[in-house]
């Protein structure tokens, strides 16, 4: 399937009606108006979650894109709300746990693939300890979860580069 860039999914001005606005490097100008509208990167947060041993607890992914891969809880980043909040929400959302103190780990350029077209996100990874993963469980677009000594995750099974890079990163820190 050939994934198109959102700038290129827009045939009107989104502020005078005007038809065939021009995209380029990410924004999209108005012949007839002049209004420049840029598209922006969405956000979203990933979570490395571990235990006091160390062990890493990833998501079984259960939708396109990257459908069985391993994932970070996380997700995109809601209007008025923090990256924190985000990674605190999404925590619940997922896998049914509560975050304490989050760590800061990296940021990513990211491109996310749904229904054809293709957006631009950066992702924001943190990490953070529960005191166990007994309380986890896949809900809300998880498969399954996996917990992984940090020898044992192969780079090549987790979802998205990003989150690759975000481990590496982790790893490195």
């Amino acid at each position: 399937m050939e994934f198109i860039p959102l700038t290129r999914t827009f045939k009107y001005c989104p502020a005078c009606g005007g038809g065939d606005p021009s995209a380029e490097r990410g924004k999209i100008e108005c012949a007839r108006c002049g209004h420049l509208f840029y598209v922006n990167p969405a956000v979203a947060v990933g979570v490395i979650l571990r235990d006091p041993m160390e062990r890493t607890l990833w998501v079984v992914r259960a939708n396109e894109p990257s459908k069985g891969m391993l994932g970070m809880a996380g997700g995109f980043v809601d209007a008025g709300e923090t990256l924190e909040e985000a990674a605190r929400r999404e925590a619940r959302e997922e896998i049914g746990v509560e975050l304490g103190e989050l760590e800061f780990v990296c940021s990513a350029p990211n491109y996310y693939r749904y229904r054809g077209i293709e957006y631009s996100v950066v992702d924001c990874f943190f990490t953070a300890v529960i005191a166990d993963f007994a309380d986890a469980r896949a809900l809300d677009e998880v498969a399954g979860l996996a917990i992984l000594e940090r020898d044992a995750v192969d780079p090549a099974h987790i979802a998205f580069p990003s989150m690759r890079a975000a481990w590496q990163a982790f790893l490195h820190r």
